[in-house]
């Protein structure tokens, strides 16, 4: 077990879980941190007023570095995840959905980037798909193009998320981050679409990114998560968001990262709107289809 507490006390690392009507999977979440060969953090899950048993089964856990806190009343994802940051106490923080898995190794292995480099902001990883039964429907997303491999600068980042249009560095529960440059940062931003890109966009200004080629973690696309109206309203949230991000980087994004972009965005789509046909029950046969198909999705990796 790989320990470092800071000399204060402190844990070194928080992870953070934003928690809302995830009964049947929040478990699960808190298990797989548990699990960690790093053991010097700290489990801070906030209940963003459930009305299901997701509260009980987080008391259910016996362990001391798991704190539970409360929101009086329901707030919006965005404030939400700002809060649950706000309660942390480590000076490295990760943000985990309640229905996410982390890899035994995950932390140790980011904590050791951060520490040999303390200039960095942000290290990510790469990703598995699963759904509601921890089944893999996909492997090794995320990170895929070369250029978000080991130490990149800020505007090598912010280009290939332009040309990417999607979210090329991962989901929340792939980056672990330095609480300084999130704070310095201005946290997540409103657009919930952006929780994990947009903020990560924020915090490759404060000292550049690391992508590892590992596989830490695990998105669950659960069954009934992305409906057809979701899906809509994010596509609408993602063109807002790119158009904010030109905006803030005309001084490095080129007219041919947008050209690039826009040409890719089709596929952008079609793989959002795999994922969201996905979201159907495990048991069902056009589940069955799609998750062969996603398996086999080479041409469509993000």
């Amino acid at each position: 077990m790989i320990t470092g507490r800071e000399p204060d006390g402190t844990p070194r690392v928080s992870v953070v879980i934003p928690l809302y009507q995830k009964e049947r999977y929040i478990g699960r979440t808190l298990a797989s941190v548990l699990a960690q060969t790093f053991t010097d953090f700290e489990v801070v899950v906030l209940d963003n007023a459930c009305t299901d048993g997701s509260v009980d089964v987080v008391r259910s856990f016996d362990d001391p570095r798991v704190r539970l806190e409360h929101n009086p009343a329901t707030i919006p994802a965005p404030a939400n995840f700002r809060r649950a940051v706000e309660l942390a106490r480590a000076p490295l923080v990760k943000v985990l959905s309640a229905d996410d898995l982390i890899y035994p190794t995950a932390l140790a292995e980011q904590v050791a980037v951060l520490d040999a480099d303390p200039a960095l902001p942000l290290v990510s990883c790469r990703h598995d798909l699963v759904d509601d039964d921890d089944r893999v429907m996909s492997r090794d997303r995320a990170l895929r193009s070369r250029d978000l491999l080991g130490r990149q600068d800020a505007t090598t980042v912010i280009r290939r998320i332009v040309r990417h249009r999607g979210s090329p560095l991962g989901v929340p529960g792939n980056m672990l981050f330095r609480r300084t440059a999130y704070d310095a940062a201005g946290g997540f931003p409103d657009n919930p679409y952006a929780l994990d890109i947009g903020l990560a966009a924020r915090l490759v200004e404060h000292g550049g990114f690391h992508g590892l080629p590992r596989t830490l973690s695990a998105f669950r696309l659960a069954t009934g998560s992305v409906t057809s109206t979701a899906f809509r309203r994010n596509i609408g949230l993602q063109h807002q968001f790119l158009r904010e991000l030109r905006d803030r980087h005309r001084d490095v994004i080129r007219r041919r990262d947008v050209v690039i972009g826009l040409l890719r965005e089709p596929l952008t789509t079609a793989r959002q709107r795999l994922m969201a046909a996905a979201s159907t029950d495990p048991a069902s046969r056009r589940h069955r289809w799609l998750r062969a198909t996603v398996d086999l999705r080479a041409s469509v990796r993000g």
